[in-house]
């Protein structure tokens, strides 16, 4: 059964797979396709829930996640399909070297969220809602309240918790970035009630609590490729559970060649 199937119904996915084209590219081995995760690219298939990509710093993944995005129609810097702001031309052209395979659903609603361009989709809203209009705030749909008035942790929430809806395709890059451990458990109960209404997320995280729902697709983007995981293999899972089981022992080993006082 394919992912994202229903047993005895329908593929549920409005993004069924990502695919590198690899005859458009002069050379790979230019940015971004000189990228550990893009050089690795072949076919990417994505659950009808929830798909992960995981990976160390510089792999690749977060332009990759871009590229999806900006392949389907979402702005670079984030937001709905209906922003169209620009502040930087930074992004890639990965997104034209991508072919995306849509289902045959389409989602009635969509979000590109980025931890670090979140303060140009802040101040857009807030731009936008100086100018009257007939269908109301923007701000509204976030929670009422202006994210510039709010921490990152509580705006990156408000957002989670009011501005995505059921029916919904989600892109979401390190969303974990300013939550704290009780907020991520959360924003995993708010995964699993918009994925059984029909919500799909795509998510690149670093986060051992996140990339912990049961109902999904992990990816580890890494040098020797792109690999499918179970959460207890990756280095994340691996990495905490050691220091919270031997955390005085790991600290020693750490600290150990920096105290002046142990040469």
């Amino acid at each position: 059964m394919a992912y994202g199937e229903q047993k005895g119904g329908p593929d549920r996915r409005y993004l069924r797979s990502a695919e590198l084209l690899r005859e458009r590219i002069e050379s790979m081995d230019v940015y971004p396709f000189s990228l550990p995760a893009v050089r690795a690219l072949e076919n990417i298939e994505f659950h009808g829930r929830v798909t992960y990509l995981i990976g160390e710093n510089g792999v690749g993944k977060s332009t990759l996640l871009e590229a999806i995005a900006t392949a389907w129609g979402f702005n670079p810097e984030g937001g709905t399909l209906n922003f169209n702001f620009a502040t930087a031309e930074t992004h890639s052209p990965l997104h034209r070297h991508i072919r995306l395979v849509r289902g045959a659903a389409r989602p009635k609603d969509g979000f590109f969220f980025r931890a670090e361009s979140y303060y140009n989709v802040a101040t857009t809203i807030d731009e936008l809602d100086k100018e009257p209009c007939s269908g109301g705030r923007i701000i509204d749909s976030y929670g009422g309240r202006s994210l510039h008035e709010q921490s990152h942790g509580e705006a990156f929430f408000a957002t989670f918790m009011n501005r995505f809806g059921s029916n919904g395709l989600y892109i979401l890059d390190e969303p974990e970035a300013a939550l704290s451990p009780v907020r991520q458990l959360a924003m995993l109960t708010r995964i699993h009630e918009l994925a059984r209404s029909g919500g799909q997320f795509i998510i690149s995280t670093h986060s051992p609590l996140l990339m912990a729902y049961p109902d999904s697709r992990l990816y580890s983007l890494t040098a020797g490729g792109i690999r499918e995981r179970k959460v207890e293999e990756t280095e994340h899972y691996i990495v905490t559970r050691e220091f919270l089981n031997n955390r005085e022992k790991m600290l020693e080993e750490l600290l150990q060649g920096s105290d002046p006082e142990s040469e």
